[in-house]
């Protein structure tokens, strides 16, 4: 049974920071060679059956990086899979983001204790506190005070690769901590799954230079699935929900098999105006089209 934290520091209530047993530790993380001793956790753990996929990318991520995320993880929805990251800006918060808006169970692990008063960044605390309210988990090695430092990103990172069972990298330059991430998920026989991107973007460094070592290229949510042995039920999903669509809303979808953006679609849709906007905020309210910087694509 878990036992609540008592020493001298002063842990308020609001933190409730628990202290986990070693037998309530993720059970992936007793296979790799440095285990944490101590393991912190606010929130709930999932269940043990479930998958754990690490995403991870730059901080300074593109519109591309954002977008590829969001999609991915959403297509995720329903499936008993858990999104673990690191809480940082960039490509760790979208993927919070994303998993609390797919309704999937999120896992933060900061480079820092769990305290609201040294919970790092500062600018990420709401974003916590929205996966706590979700029933989600924020999990650390470090003491519940401890203030984050240059070596102990590094070392939180042992902990996502660690504790699951496949690493995602969306983006990441040449001198990129992601790479970090990645290399430790390989030392430690776990799967690395990561985005193609553009030969001109220095951000594809990283996900391109994994894919010629033997990373697995995801460029849709059933190849994460695939990689962890999931069926995908989305071509039967596809086929119920296009038996109750419009002939309208049929052939937006044919016209969006690539993105375009708002003025080509409407240009191609050929209907009065007014038509074609209630048409598309009509499909983007049933989750079937999303608009981002000008562009529209299917979900």
């Amino acid at each position: 049974m878990s036992e609540y934290i008592r020493d001298t520091i002063h842990i308020t209530m609001e933190s409730d920071v628990i202290q986990l047993n070693p037998s309530e530790f993720p059970s992936l993380l007793s296979e790799i060679t440095d285990p944490p001793q101590k393991l912190y956790i606010r929130g709930t753990l999932p269940n043990p059956s479930s998958k754990l996929l690490c995403v991870v990318g730059s901080r300074r991520h593109s519109p591309y990086g954002k977008d590829v995320c969001e999609t991915l993880i959403q297509g995720l929805s329903g499936h008993d899979i858990v999104i673990v990251s690191g809480l940082a800006l960039g490509i760790d918060a979208v993927a919070h983001s994303a998993a609390l808006k797919a309704g999937l169970h999120t896992i933060g692990v900061p480079g820092s204790g769990l305290d609201d008063s040294v919970l790092y960044p500062r600018t990420n605390r709401l974003l916590a506190r929205d996966i706590l309210t979700s029933g989600g988990t924020l999990l650390s090695e470090f003491e519940p005070m401890f203030k984050a430092t240059p070596y102990s990103f590094p070392q939180r990172n042992r902990i996502m690769a660690g504790m699951s069972h496949a690493t995602l990298v969306i983006e990441a330059g040449e001198k990129s901590g992601t790479l970090i991430t990645a290399r430790l998920a390989m030392e430690y026989n776990r799967d690395v799954l990561t985005v193609p991107g553009s030969i001109f973007s220095g951000l594809s460094y990283g996900p391109h230079m994994l894919i010629k070592n033997g990373a697995t290229p995801i460029t849709e949510s059933g190849d994460i699935l695939e990689a962890f042995g999931i069926k995908s039920t989305d071509e039967h999903s596809n086929l119920d929900t296009h038996k109750n669509l419009g002939e309208n809303e049929k052939k937006v979808l044919q016209f969006l098999e690539h993105p375009m953006l708002r003025d080509e679609l409407l240009s191609a849709l050929k209907l009065p105006i007014k038509d074609a906007h209630i048409l598309l905020s009509s499909m983007e309210l049933k989750g079937l089209i999303v608009e981002r910087l000008g562009e529209i694509r299917r979900m």
